[in-house]
């Protein structure tokens, strides 16, 4: 079963048009990766599912329901979490009440408090801390737990290893691949090839708005891979 499908969407910001027939879609329980260049439009695929764009024309599906534009508060009770670029730490508020803010009652799963604190212990041990006190790797945990909190179907990860030193980077991939091994389907929007390549299963490539390339990641060497990806 398709979890989000995209058909031929065609999106923009005011008159600014930024996707041009996108399609692409993610199973049920699987691991894909939404690669390319800066300015590509790969933010703009998720900011379209939410209605942050304008969709101009086109399909977007969940469920294989054909639907409006999910809008941001609701999307967490569609079954779709979102870790959003620069991760959105909420200022003020502790570890325990970001988490929190994630929660989506009416879903039922796996996910609550003490389960995100067993995926991530140093989210237990700073709980009562301002989230924002946190080194990048440990908020980029924070902004995680709190997608998780929702009990999604689709986690969507925007740019997630930004910032973050590459022995970071190497511990989120592995708690990623462990969240879809247990289930939790998989969007990674990225540009480190690392993660990439130890997350993604399959892949799809953007240029200029459009998806260029498909396949599996197994498929591609390290330099087509770096070749997407390159800045």
């Amino acid at each position: 079963m398709s979890l989000l499908e995209l058909q031929n969407v065609h999106a923009a910001y005011g008159s600014a048009r930024v996707l041009h027939g996108v399609s692409l879609k993610v199973e049920k329980g699987e691991r894909v990766a939404l690669i390319g260049r800066n300015g590509v439009g790969k933010t703009t695929v998720v900011n379209t599912c939410i209605g942050a764009a304008r969709l101009t024309s086109g399909k977007v599906s969940f469920m294989t329901r054909v639907q409006k534009p999910i809008r941001a508060f609701r999307a967490a009770r569609s079954g779709i979490s979102i870790v959003p670029q620069g991760r959105r730490i909420v200022p003020g508020l502790t570890v325990r009440e970001n988490l929190l803010l994630g929660s989506a009652p009416d879903r039922k799963g796996p996910w609550n408090l003490e389960a995100v604190f067993a995926m991530y212990p140093i989210l237990r041990e700073r709980a009562d801390g301002l989230g924002t006190a946190m080194s990048g790797g440990q908020q980029q945990m924070l902004a995680i737990g709190r997608a998780l909190m929702a009990n999604p179907d689709l986690l969507i990860l925007d740019e997630p290893s930004e910032g973050l030193a590459p022995v970071v980077v190497d511990e989120l991939g592995a708690s990623l691949v462990r969240l879809a091994e247990q289930g939790t389907a998989i969007l990674l929007i990225e540009q480190n090839f690392g993660l990439i390549r130890s997350v993604g299963d399959r892949y799809y490539v953007m240029a200029k708005g459009s998806v260029v390339e498909d396949g599996r990641l197994s498929a591609l060497t390290a330099e087509e891979l770096k070749r997407h990806v390159s800045v």
